[in-house]
């Protein structure tokens, strides 16, 4: 049975390894300076922070992975866009049909939102595959940003 809490402070030992993990991963394309994952950490496990919520999902009991979830108003819907940072599953929960069920509580979580939206790359299959089965279609935009990160 799955289960979901915000993370907090505490979990910094346990959230961190699974955030790095998920760096070295096909999610992943290029490098992040190990500092800005700790910050972003400890902006997830701010309560006070608004833009973004860290999550831990857990499996019968045991530490599964976790989640980054941010929100934004967009435009082209009319409403809230629910933008899924970082979604995570160890790779010993991966591949038993959790990962529907946790987007199926993401979406329960935010019910007024108009969209929801994530990134993937091609290379990560297993990814793709069940963000389609859960409903999610390419969005083909080309991103453009500059980084103001110190």
């Amino acid at each position: 049975m799955l289960t979901f809490r915000d993370i907090t402070l505490r979990d910094h030992d346990l959230i961190l390894p699974m955030v790095r993990d998920f760096y070295h991963t096909d999610a992943v394309l290029h490098e992040v300076d190990p500092a800005i994952l700790e910050r972003t950490f400890r902006d997830a496990a701010d309560h006070g922070e608004d833009l973004l919520r860290g999550v831990l999902i857990q499996a019968d009991g045991q530490p599964a992975g976790y989640l980054y979830i941010t929100q934004c108003y967009s435009a082209e819907v009319g409403g809230r866009c629910v933008f899924l940072e970082e979604i995570f599953l160890k790779p010993e929960f991966r591949g038993q049909g959790l990962g529907p069920q946790v987007m199926a509580w993401i979406e329960e979580q935010y019910p007024s939102a108009r969209r929801f939206r994530l990134e993937v790359n091609e290379v990560n299959r297993g990814a793709v595959r069940m963000y389609q089965k859960a409903g999610y279609d390419y969005l083909r935009y080309d991103q453009m940003v500059i980084d103001k990160v110190k």
